[in-house]
């Protein structure tokens, strides 16, 4: 009994120690769908139905929602082009493409760690 206690007031003084900067940057980039539109967007300006079609899964009102997050961190940005009719794209912005090393890092993690055998699909089915 005597480890548990010590496990956990290790555990309560390690989170209370997260770096308030860390914390954030995770909480933003970490949200379900988040990595894998910073991805699509690796690639260059894309407009919404385009994310829509290479997020496999991602509902429209998700990807309005996680969007307006990324524009409100700086990460994203929303280019309206004046024609008719009137074309939206986003695009990352250098906040955004400073992420690159990260998404860089995260497919290497990937290809070396993660079994193709257990990945899941959008629905649940292996």
């Amino acid at each position: 009994m005597a480890t548990k206690a010590i496990e956990q007031s290790v555990t309560a003084a390690t989170v209370a120690n997260v770096c308030p900067r860390y914390e954030h940057a995770v909480q933003v980039i970490c949200k379900r769908w988040t990595g894998l539109l910073l991805n699509a967007l690796m690639e260059g300006p894309r407009r919404f139905c385009e994310l829509t079609a290479l997020v496999e899964g991602l509902s429209d009102r998700v990807l309005s929602d996680r969007l307006r997050e990324l524009e409100t961190e700086g990460i994203v940005k929303r280019v309206v082009y004046p024609q008719i009719p009137v074309r939206v794209e986003y695009q990352l912005t250098e906040k955004g493409y400073a992420l690159k090393p990260v998404t860089d890092a995260i497919h290497t993690w990937a290809e070396q760690w993660v079994d193709p055998s257990q990945l899941v699909d959008a629905q649940g089915k292996k």
